[in-house]
């Protein structure tokens, strides 16, 4: 099959699924025709080991999306078929590089589908049943329609024979569903690749290349290498110096201070917030020094342990953090902010320790990007496997900590967790519970391709 064949049969599909429907099983049905698509004609080019890993992630994800139907499990999928079908067709350039060609394709595509020559291949008929196809059927059938145009408007009787029937379609929404499944299967699988991404491609390779090796040019052109080299270290040292006293103090006002109920909540996004900026600033620092020359020049060794030093500084204030965000949960229960504070941080943690392997083992600042959008991708994953509502709710319910009633309401997939305990103790979410019923009895009664299975097994309300 060529590409426009593949567009061709994806589009089809995509009507076929949308037309007359919702969002709902069908993503997630067209995200599995896609997957086998791309397995069965590409399979040649399952090369690694991240091929597979992406099949069975892409297929998960659609489950995901056909169970949950939210933002993140679309998210998981749409980033699973991308970036299955793109490490397949061009395993050279690195992944990250799907984020910037997404938003150009989406512009780009616009024109390029009207330039048919370089989608639709020219070819010259040489057989003989396309030739009587053609010739006994298609150009006699195609005269015989506007000769009957032409007679309908001659008589009324002669039109009726025609006009006199009524089929059940929509033909504007089945032009608009099949243009946006063109426009999409079009740029999932014509997609147009810059020359600039193929030249700049070794900007995110992993490695130096022996020329950088050897080069050691200073960041500004009114300093030398020596000066710099000595400034970075001293800025480093006065760095961690200010570093561990804001630890003292931060540990200090954790473990041995006591902290007011009330203030609890605001000390703790006060310092979540600072250990955020402190975190990106960190890494920025590393990244400015040793993004060239400075990882082989063998008298920057006190600028590569003061670097470490810094590291292992940072990972002690994430690590002193978590306690913080868990103290503030044994008091006020989870929420997604919370959930998400822990998230941040342990890929915080992730991304200190690559940035120690950057350091460690002589790689290109773009090692860490490229490290971490996996880190990233496998966060995505996870949040749209699990159901954070339900646990959310169970743990808080388990813990008599934030079950307020429009808190519990206003949570995702607890349906069944949220109903039983507001039975029990006589709640009412108000406005919110009474919006949340009414959408589960609505996608209850969605048809079938626009149905999200939670809703199927959420038990009839007592």
């Amino acid at each position: 099959m060529k590409k426009h064949h593949f567009i061709l049969v994806s589009s089809l599909i995509f009507t076929l699924l949308f037309y007359n429907q919702g969002l709902g099983v069908n993503l997630a049905l067209f995200g599995m025709a896609l997957t086998a698509l791309i397995c069965y004609y590409f399979q040649e080019q399952f090369t690694s080991r991240t091929h597979l890993v992406l099949v069975l992630t892409s297929v998960l994800s659609c489950f995901a999306f056909a169970w949950y139907g939210d933002f993140v499990s679309f998210l998981a999928l749409a980033l699973s078929v991308l970036f299955l079908q793109f490490k397949t067709q061009e395993n050279k350039l690195k992944v990250v590089q799907v984020f910037p060609l997404i938003i150009v394709n989406a512009f780009a595509s616009l024109g390029r589908i009207l330039m048919f020559s370089q989608w639709l291949p020219e070819r010259k008929i040489h057989n003989n049943l396309a030739k009587k196809i053609i010739a006994y059927f298609v150009i006699p059938l195609v005269f015989l329609g506007l000769f009957l145009i032409v007679y309908s408007f001659g008589s009324a009787h002669f039109s009726s024979l025609f006009t006199d029937y009524y089929l059940d379609i929509d033909i504007w929404q089945l032009i608009i569903i099949a243009g946006l499944g063109f426009y999409i299967s079009f740029n999932f699988w014509n997609y147009w690749i810059p020359e600039i991404c193929y030249e700049k491609n070794v900007l995110l390779d992993n490695d130096f290349s022996d020329d950088a090796k050897i080069q050691n040019k200073s960041t500004f052109s009114f300093l030398d290498i020596d000066f710099e080299r000595k400034s970075g270290e001293i800025t480093l040292f006065l760095l961690n110096a200010l570093l561990l006293v804001f630890i003292a103090t931060y540990i200090y006002e954790q473990f041995f201070e006591v902290i007011q109920t009330s203030n609890l909540s605001a000390d703790t996004h006060e310092r979540v917030n600072a250990v955020i900026f402190s975190i990106v600033m960190a890494v920025g620092v590393l990244l400015f020094y040793f993004k060239g020359g400075f990882n082989f020049d063998e008298k920057a060794k006190n600028l590569k342990r003061l670097s470490k030093i810094w590291i292992f500084l940072n990972a002690v204030l994430i690590t002193s953090t978590i306690f913080k965000n868990s103290e503030y949960i044994s008091f006020y229960g989870l929420t997604y902010k919370r959930l998400g504070v822990y998230a941040f941080l342990i890929l915080a943690i992730i991304g200190l320790f690559y940035a120690f392997l950057k350091i460690s083992k002589q790689k290109t600042n773009a090692y860490l990007f490229n490290q971490m959008l996996w880190y990233f991708y496998a966060t995505i994953l996870l949040c749209s496997f699990i159901n954070w509502g339900n646990l959310i709710t169970n743990y808080n319910i388990s813990v008599n900590k934030g079950v307020e009633p429009k808190f519990l309401s206003n949570l995702n997939f607890n349906d069944d967790a949220r109903r039983e305990y507001f039975l029990l103790h006589s709640l009412d979410g108000q406005f919110i519970e009474s919006y949340r019923e009414e959408e589960i009895a609505r996608r209850q009664k969605d048809p079938l391709l626009s149905k999200f299975f939670y809703y199927e097994f959420v038990k009839d309300k007592k």
